[in-house]
């Protein structure tokens, strides 16, 4: 089995106009990384602009999320195939804020990860375990269902990552603890229909944590909120990376 690609996957959210493209031309010039790929995932608006500042470089460009059907009456919408028209090569999907503010289930995830699969992105998947899911003890049951039900059967190595980020981590500045983080991917691991997608760790990751975060089994990478906005911190993260 080919071990699985380090990754490091920055996801701007609601953040970055075109000046700030800049972080972007900065990480691929200053932070190139020898073992790990680059990907950024800015709003929308700056997809094409920051594909083609990012021409010739390593570093790939991504979408925050898209609908499940290629086009349609669906205002404020963008398809998978229109992310890579402009220039995207991945897409974030499933992530805890659009579950949360968007009532995402894990059914339409799936939807969304076959649409990008059929345009030839590559989904990232998001998932994740409340706080109260966790003090409950309901976290590996919480994140096996979502993967299991976020997942479409077009799901491989090839096209599909998958990220653990504790909802209750992201933003906050809190982690869980080493034994947590591999105790949910040990779980993740085993449970994958493909043994070589990637696994991300998301949620408060930062140039401070980042090593140790890395040196846990079954992590091959982060998707990083925050701390991508500024190219010499996600450059220390991809460093990071490279050194696990």
């Amino acid at each position: 089995m080919t071990a699985p690609r380090k990754l490091a996957v920055g996801n701007w959210k609601m953040n970055g106009l075109r000046a700030d493209l800049h972080e972007a031309r900065k990480l691929a010039a200053e932070f190139p990384s020898p073992s790990a790929d680059i990907v950024l995932c800015p709003p929308a608006t700056l997809i094409g602009a920051m594909a083609a500042a990012l021409v010739g470089s390593s570093v790939r460009v991504g979408g925050q999320d898209c609908h499940f059907n290629s086009s349609g009456a669906h205002t404020g919408d963008i398809s998978a195939g229109m992310l890579a028209d402009a220039g995207a090569y991945h897409v974030i999907l499933g992530h805890s804020e659009r579950r949360a503010d968007h009532g995402e289930a894990s059914v339409m995830v799936a939807q969304k990860a076959r649409a990008a699969h059929a345009a030839g992105l590559t989904a990232i998947i998001c998932i994740g375990e409340t706080e109260a899911e966790r003090d409950s003890g309901q976290t590996l049951d919480v994140v096996l269902d979502q993967m299991k039900h976020s997942m479409p059967d077009s799901a491989s190595a090839a096209n599909t990552v998958i990220a653990y980020e504790p909802v209750w981590a992201i933003g906050t500045g809190r982690t869980p603890t080493l034994d947590q983080v591999a105790q949910v991917h040990d779980a993740l691991r085993a449970n994958l229909p493909d043994a070589g997608i990637s696994l991300l760790y998301g949620g408060s990751v930062k140039p401070a944590n980042a090593a140790e975060i890395f040196a846990i089994k079954n992590v091959d990478g982060a998707l990083v909120g925050g701390a991508s906005l500024k190219a010499d911190d996600f450059g220390a993260i991809v460093a990071a990376l490279d050194r696990a």
